[in-house]
């Protein structure tokens, strides 16, 4: 890992409840939309699913997203954007940390 932890103001948040081995997300809770603080390890594929609309920054570490038909790696410093009900998938080969927007409350139960 190259960047620092998340500090305790976001671990301090309640975890999500998530039902994938090596994934785990402290969650902000708005009335209408969550953010997602997530560590991913390097657990391979994600299979394609949808949901509500979803900005995300990677914080550390590359992602393979495909969005729709389109493939591209994303690493440090970039953002992306699924829009509602898009298909996508994604894969990690190394250790991944994002803050991912999403256009929903409750996106994520939490712990």
């Amino acid at each position: 890992m190259d960047a620092e932890p998340y500090p305790d103001c976001i671990r301090n948040l309640p975890k999500a409840k998530i039902p994938l081995q090596g994934v785990q997300a402290w969650i902000a809770q708005g009335d209408a939309v969550q953010i997602a603080f997530f560590e991913i390890e390097p657990i391979g594929v994600v299979p394609p699913h949808s949901h509500s609309a979803q900005y995300g920054f990677v914080i550390e570490g590359e992602m393979l997203l495909t969005i729709h038909d389109e493939t591209k790696l994303y690493k440090r410093g970039d953002s992306y954007y699924i829009p509602e009900g898009v298909i996508h998938s994604a894969e990690f080969k190394t250790f991944f940390r994002a803050m991912d927007f999403f256009a929903e409350h409750g996106r994520y139960e939490t712990e």
